[in-house]
């Protein structure tokens, strides 16, 4: 493909606020790297202003979109399509705007968890056994979808607030259980997998307090936050034995769908981006 011979295309990512994306930076690195006639910037639109706004987006000559907080479910009900993942979760994060003006939604959260765990752990397997996850948010909803789709026979959910755990369970299947906060470190004992889709953890964040000493060695660790990129999480399990997945490919990965789809590659997730990203979160912590 002629990229030169494509006219300049223009995405961005909405949110509110939007200041502290890392959007511009991974898709500047690929529309760099590729020699993409492109460009990818900041929109911020308050909650009061975002139906109006979105809509116009289209006319204001993008191709497309993210959608980050607080926007994900609201852009849901306005998209004029969804895929089957969004429509399942209720939140997109990823917007195709056609040359006709239609807007199609889609959730690529799932995709970057998976396909992080795949480029880092290639051995691993989501029908390996059961998998316990702390936190019951959006991420958690979509890494639970993503995981049941891979084939996880048994997911055990653990959430601060048990209600929002259950609610998880029940829109997305009798594979899913609900279990109290205090019961989190006894449902590892057989697990094959552990992630932490909460905050705690954090920087600026309370700690996560959980001991490992029931969870099997073979199991492999992911913890979705990334700032640390090593969390007291991953040092723990990695000091006792178990593979750690560091939670920044997630974010990597979920942007390669929508780069696909605005600019005509679908990208790779190399060395590179993952220094260009953690140069640009160390110069926004000074």
């Amino acid at each position: 493909m002629n990229n030169a011979m494509i006219e300049h295309r223009r995405a961005g990512v909405v949110g509110w606020p939007v200041s502290h994306s890392r959007s511009p930076v991974l898709h500047g690195y690929w529309l760099k790297k590729y020699g993409v006639q492109g460009s990818y910037e900041r929109i911020g639109i308050a909650p009061e202003n975002f139906t109006e706004a979105f809509r116009a987006l289209g006319k204001n000559g993008l191709v497309g979109v993210n959608v980050t907080l607080p926007h994900k479910q609201t852009a849901a009900a306005l998209c004029d399509e969804l895929d089957k993942l969004a429509a399942r979760l209720n939140a997109v994060n990823t917007v195709v705007i056609t040359k006709q003006g239609r807007f199609i939604g889609s959730n690529t959260d799932g995709f970057g968890f998976i396909e992080n765990l795949r480029q880092s752990a290639p051995e691993w397997s989501a029908a390996a056994g059961p998998a316990v996850i702390l936190g019951a948010g959006g991420a958690a909803r979509a890494v639970t979808a993503a995981l049941l789709d891979a084939g996880a026979p048994l997911i055990r959910l653990f959430n601060r607030t048990r209600a929002r755990a259950e609610a998880i369970a029940r829109d997305l299947g009798p594979s899913i259980t609900a279990g109290d906060w205090v019961m989190r470190a006894e449902g590892l004992r057989d697990a094959a997998l552990l992630v932490n889709c909460s905050t705690l953890g954090m920087q600026g964040q309370p700690g996560l307090e959980l001991p490992l000493e029931q969870l099997p060695l073979a199991a492999l660790v992911n913890d979705i936050v990334y700032t640390p990129l090593q969390t007291d999480l991953l040092l723990r399990a990695k000091a006792r034995g178990n593979r750690a997945v560091d939670g920044l490919g997630m974010l990597l990965h979920q942007a390669r769908p929508g780069f696909n789809a605005w600019f005509g590659v679908m990208p790779e997730v190399d060395a590179g981006l993952r220094e260009a990203i953690l140069r640009d979160i160390e110069m926004q912590a000074i």
